[in-house]
């Protein structure tokens, strides 16, 4: 059976929709839960409307894509339509935010709270975004800042969401489950850049950009298994970074992660990757004698 709980909140299948990717409009949310996606992550919202930066944006590279998107958005106060639509869909939604410092995130939470979400994730690893606190993401100080002053203020599950580009992993997972987080999120995209050999300049008009797809799978598959390994990750992890196939999606429950997030291969793939990563997880559990994903969450890890 693939239904699941996690931070409070059950879930029809363990493979929910990444943030970022089909989840602009309540519409595409719906039609993403119509195709399997056991919930979905919003696009990150943020407190005023924000165009993005400057095309070109996006990028396909060896192994996956270059996005600079710069986290477009209508604004935090345009999007409860959005939601509400999306909550139709019958699966669980999670509000992805950011802001440009504490203050900022605990505003753009508290008014998805209030749109009937059902937890929160703050997004504060976006490496390609000026101006939203980015940086918060690498110090375990500010982690645990905004982490506790939105705790404080919602009550609803609120998802850590971490970036692989720190020294240890681990230091800011700790942070963040000190602060109250409720689950963490493994990992948002890294940091890469792609030139054009004739113009001989940058492809994106950034510069740089995010790294996500099949490239970034082993990078987050060892963040996940490094937090799940710590005594002082006591909160479910939410595996994302490379998912493609069921294959990969076990691959992250072995190393502990008890749910995972697709993103980029919904990209090539269409919606319908949802039900085959699911068709493929129910034929591995029933090979195996598993009545549910918990039985092999962790499985992986070294004794």
């Amino acid at each position: 059976m693939l239904r699941t709980s996690v931070t409070g909140i059950t879930f029809p299948n363990p493979v929910i929709l990444a943030s970022g990717i089909r989840d602009e409009t309540g519409h595409s949310m719906v039609r993403m839960a119509q195709f399997g996606a056991g919930g979905v992550v919003t696009k990150s919202v943020g407190p005023v409307p924000r165009p993005g930066n400057d095309l070109p944006a996006l990028v396909e590279v060896e192994g996956g894509m270059l996005n600079s998107m710069g986290l477009p958005n209508p604004g935090v106060d345009h999007y409860g339509e959005e939601v509400e639509v999306a909550k139709g869909a019958g699966v669980p939604i999670i509000g992805s935010v950011f802001g440009p410092d504490t203050d900022g995130f605990v505003a753009v939470a508290e008014k998805m709270a209030s749109y009937g979400v059902d937890a929160i994730e703050l997004n504060l690893s976006c490496p390609n975004a000026q101006g939203t606190a980015i940086s918060f993401g690498q110090d375990p100080d500010a982690v645990k800042q905004v982490t506790s002053a939105v705790k404080a203020k919602v009550d609803i599950p609120v998802w850590v969401k971490l970036t692989p580009m720190v020294v240890n992993i681990v230091d800011i997972g700790k942070a963040a489950v000190e602060a109250g987080a409720d689950a963490i999120v493994a990992t948002n995209t890294l940091m890469g850049m792609t030139i054009d050999v004739w113009s001989q300049k940058p492809v994106l008009a950034n510069t740089t950009g995010g790294l996500s797809g099949p490239a970034l799978k082993p990078v987050a598959l060892r963040c996940v298994w490094q937090l799940a390994s710590s005594p002082d990750i006591t909160v479910p992890i939410i595996g994302v970074g490379g998912i493609t196939d069921w294959k990969d999606a076990v691959e992250f429950f072995l190393a502990g992660a008890s749910l995972v997030s697709v993103g980029t291969a919904v990209y090539y793939e269409g919606p319908e990757v949802f039900g085959k990563i699911n068709e493929g997880l129910q034929d591995y559990l029933d090979r195996k004698g598993c009545e549910s994903i918990d039985q092999i969450i962790g499985k992986g890890m070294v004794e």
